[in-house]
């Protein structure tokens, strides 16, 4: 992509759309009514800060009514414009029906920088922002359900949830208005560290398929793969951990003002602390300091993860790029040009719309616990602790064997909400990894795993309006 192109992310995503809608049998009429953005709220409020009033510009896309609610996050950022919010919120339609969890996508922004505010005033922001939502219908437990994104979290979840509460009183299912909340407000266990752990979850499974990783070059599983990290937010923090807890090595952290290098490996929480007190992840002790995040991105390594902010690897720096697997943590990091490049070159790209979709997956378990009112593992824990170390000790008593105090409390263990939050996301990640490798494999003229993506995604959204008769 030159640079003197203007980007649309918006414009990406569509031309990713195009590029698959080929490989399916949907005419038309059906892929337009897909790709269009279905609701978009563009809206502008005054609030009073300090002794001023000013006017905060904000979004809320819906770009797919086939499900409700619809799903999707709120970023606070400068950067958020109607183009970004539109694309964002059609990845979610996708990504959702890739998972197959049961929203259509939306998304939400507001044009601010959060850092400039105080908490006072950013609560303000939010409260004002969520009562204009609920004033035009755009949020809801059946109807428009928000989660964090880029500069927002638990924190502007639980006024979005108090600010809703209070102007729909009674409403029985009103903590499912929205997502990503505290525990002690209705939020569940896991969800933090989602969107990290189902992008590990995805790139090892993708790792273990042998024939893939003999056409690569790589042997198979994570353990001892050279991983690189771009961004050390919430997705990034944990991808690296659970990248490292899995036997790889992330040999390089990256941030906005550079990066830092180790080939023996990286501690993500110890580097996150060097950052804290110092305010920067340079000079962090035994390892090399890199000038740039950009240059960070063109080492050599087996796995890229990029997990900042999107268009960061595009049609020029995609050529100098060295590694065999890109796991796309971020929203939209590579262009389609990017992809062009990657395909000639034989590296692997594992697609942002569905292996960062362990936040919406988490989210869902969420809202599921919300509409049900109990937690996950309050009805089972017991019975299953019971039930096993009964079965344990008729085993070992027709054996006249003991086991171990270690494997006695593994099998005797009944789960927590945590437990049952893992697993299902591991089970989501895996199932979505074989759905779209079987779909590339049926169709050797689908060039990239995008594109596969994208393939399941339109078939599921197409199947999904067919079946309700919007079409015949």
């Amino acid at each position: 992509m030159s640079s003197n192109t203007v980007y649309s992310f918006f414009g990406a995503v569509e031309k990713s759309f195009d590029k698959a809608a080929k490989f399916t049998k949907w005419d038309h009429g059906v892929l337009e009514q897909i790709k269009q953005c279905n609701s978009v709220y563009r809206m502008h409020f005054p609030v009073k800060i300090g002794e001023n009033v000013e006017v905060v510009k904000a979004y809320r896309v819906q770009h797919s009514h086939h499900k409700t609610p619809c799903k999707g996050g709120i970023r606070f950022s400068t950067s958020v414009n109607l183009d970004e919010v539109m694309a964002l919120a059609a990845l979610m339609t996708y990504k959702c029906a890739i998972v197959n969890v049961p929203f259509g996508g939306a998304k939400g922004g507001i044009s601010i920088d959060p850092k400039k505010y105080s908490a006072y005033d950013l609560e303000k922001i939010t409260r004002r922002y969520t009562s204009e939502l609920i004033k035009k219908n755009f949020i809801g437990p059946g109807t428009d359900v928000p989660a964090p994104d880029y500069g927002t979290g638990e924190r502007e979840m639980a006024w979005i949830l108090d600010t809703y509460m209070t102007m729909r009183p009674g409403e029985i299912d009103a903590l499912g208005c929205v997502t990503g909340k505290p525990i002690t407000q209705g939020g569940v266990r896991g969800r933090r560290e989602a969107t990290g752990l189902g992008v590990f979850y995805g790139i090892r499974q993708v790792c273990n398929i042998p024939e893939l990783m003999k056409k690569l070059g790589l042997s198979t599983g994570v353990e001892g793969k050279r991983v690189i990290v771009q961004g050390l937010g919430n997705v990034g923090y944990h991808a690296a951990k659970f990248f490292r807890e899995g036997g790889s090595k992330v040999i390089c952290l990256a941030e906005h003002d550079g990066a830092v290098y180790n080939e023996k490996g990286l501690n993500e929480e110890e580097v996150f602390q060097h950052k804290k007190k110092t305010g920067s992840i340079k000079d962090f002790p035994g390892a090399k300091n890199i000038a740039s995040s950009n240059e960070a991105l063109e080492l050599e390594c087996d796995i890229l993860i990029p997990a900042a902010l999107e268009n960061v690897i595009n049609g020029d720096n995609a050529p100098r790029i060295k590694t065999k697997i890109i796991g796309e943590a971020a929203n939209g990091p590579l262009t389609p040009e990017a992809d062009e490049v990657f395909i000639s070159k034989g590296i692997l790209v594992v697609p942002d719309m569905y292996l960062n979709a362990g936040g919406v997956t988490v989210s869902y378990f969420e809202w599921l616990k919300n509409l049900s009112h109990v937690r996950y593992g309050r009805m089972e824990k017991r019975f299953t602790e019971n039930l096993n170390t009964h079965i344990l000790g008729t085993i070992e008593e027709l054996t006249t064997k003991r086991v171990s105090e270690r494997e006695r409390e593994f099998i005797m263990h009944g789960p927590d909400e945590i437990d049952l939050v893992y697993s299902g996301l591991e089970e989501t990640m895996m199932a979505a990894t074989n759905e779209i490798m079987n779909c590339w494999k049926s169709n050797p003229d689908i060039p990239d795993m995008r594109t596969a993506a994208y393939v399941v995604a339109i078939n599921k959204v197409a199947t999904s309006y067919a079946e309700l008769g919007i079409f015949p």
